[in-house]
């Protein structure tokens, strides 16, 4: 509580910055504060965005963070398999970086990142806790072919997002961000981007700096964005490839190499907005060939003369399950590295053997203030294989369960943005259980709520 009085304290203190500053990113090494160099005021907080330390003022360096405070309530938690939990728990979360710049062509970025997990029934996962470690060190080199054509070389640590987070994400709804160990080449221009790199996953564990080197994941790619198209208005191409010593499906475990290209357009032009995203895998997992696919499809369209301006969507998503089991084959789709609240900040499935219908309706009650109502029905694809969570990891086996039905959710969060730095947010999740889970476990529905308090400077 006092932290979170903490927090309402700055509010009334840095609100005057929030018009000056910006919005923050979600990869907090792609703001820029040079523009500061020019700023006359003495205010502490444009000082701490950019301090000069040569006299022409092209050698700076900025700081920031971001601090974060959560309170979930699970009633039944994994549909009343986990122990029961009367009171809740509380998630908080520390990220401080400095960012340093050395002329227009050199940067060195570095990162902290604190999680803690209080009031866990169970032992908290490496997702929730990750006491404190190096999240990121990267240092950047730039190479100019002239103004608009650029070529950066980044080496080190660092976070890594791209289109949609349906594959890779910073896994920013959970309380400890994902990281790489990467080489990554990024070449832009006006309207296109391009990216390729070679990574290792860093695997957290719970204590101090022992974020060491992981040597049983690689993942590398490319990706190509090229914007302001005729008729598609925006398109990404892209090939991802990932290599684990050990994997693990409802079909057996083994060593994994998985290959993925994938095709998105995309769009959020005047009221009109839709995604669509389609992947293929393939490559081989043990003695078996890998043929998985995904197919989603994500559209809205904003009543903006309406009170609250109502915006409707829609959004499905097809994504492939193994077809049978012991044969030479494994259809069941990997989703990588993916955002870990998929279908909301419960984070009860995961991507993997689904097919999924999801209305949804945002009201704007105020400029700074949404609600979020939507509803999620959700099948399995094949009924030779089991459900996921969000890593990927089996919940129930598929073995001996004739039904395809998995459950409703429904859900509705109230969010407030009283300025750049500030967010709050309630949810209410309400889970009813199908006929899988009940044959599958225990079955009881699932209710969760949580409350989130962040400042970001």
């Amino acid at each position: 509580m006092k932290k979170l009085i903490f927090i309402l304290f700055l509010f009334s203190w840095i609100n005057g910055f929030s018009q000056r500053v910006g919005s923050f990113k979600s990869l907090r090494y792609d703001e820029d504060y040079s523009f500061l160099e020019k700023d006359t005021t003495k205010a502490w907080y444009p000082k701490m965005k950019f301090v000069p330390l040569s006299q022409n003022k092209t050698t700076y360096i900025s700081y920031g963070g971001d601090v974060r405070f959560q309170y979930f309530y699970v009633k039944n938690e994994d549909w009343g398999e986990a122990p029961e939990d009367k009171d809740g728990y509380i998630l908080t979360r520390y990220l401080f970086h400095a960012d340093f710049h050395a002329g227009k062509y050199f940067r060195t970025f570095i990162q902290l990142q604190s999680s803690l997990a209080n009031g866990k029934e169970t032992v908290p996962s490496p997702v929730d806790e990750n006491q404190l470690d190096l999240h990121q060190t990267f240092v950047d080199a730039v190479l100019p072919f002239n103004e608009r054509h650029l070529l950066t070389v980044r080496v080190g640590r660092q976070e890594l997002l791209y289109g949609s987070q349906r594959l890779i994400a910073v896994r920013d709804g959970p309380n400890n961000r994902q990281s790489f160990d990467a080489v990554k080449l990024l070449y832009s221009q006006s309207n296109f981007k391009a990216d390729l790199f070679f990574s290792h996953f860093v695997r957290s564990k719970p204590k101090i700096f022992d974020d060491g080197f992981n040597n049983n994941n690689k993942f590398w790619g490319a990706y190509i964005i090229r914007n302001k198209l005729p008729f598609l208005q925006n398109l990404d191409l892209y090939y991802l490839g990932l290599w684990k010593k050990t994997a693990a499906f409802d079909d057996g475990i083994g060593k994994e190499l998985r290959h993925s290209i994938g095709s998105r357009i995309w769009s959020n032009k005047n009221n009109w907005r839709y995604d669509i995203e389609g992947v293929y895998q393939f490559g081989k997992f043990a003695e078996k060939n890998i043929n998985g696919w995904t197919l989603s499809f994500n559209t809205g369209y904003k009543f903006s003369k309406a009170k609250f301006k109502p915006e409707a969507g829609i959004k499905s998503e097809w994504i492939s399950g193994d077809a049978s089991y012991g044969d030479k084959k494994l259809q069941t789709f990997n989703p990588l590295f993916p955002r870990g609240g998929y279908f909301g900040l419960a984070s009860l499935i995961g991507p993997a053997n689904l097919f999924d219908i999801h209305p949804s309706l945002t009201l704007e009650l105020k400029k700074t203030l949404l609600l979020d109502i939507d509803y999620d029905i959700f099948w399995r694809y094949s009924k030779n294989d089991g459900i996921y969570g969000p890593n990927v990891l089996l919940i129930y086996s598929g073995k001996n369960n004739p039904y395809k039905f998995i459950g409703k959710q429904f859900s509705t969060d109230l969010v407030y943005t009283p300025n750049n730095f500030l967010y709050f947010r309630w949810e209410f999740t309400w889970f009813d259980t199908g006929e899988y889970l009940k044959e599958a476990g225990t079955g009881k529905d699932i209710f969760f709520t949580g409350v989130t308090a962040q400042l970001k400077f």
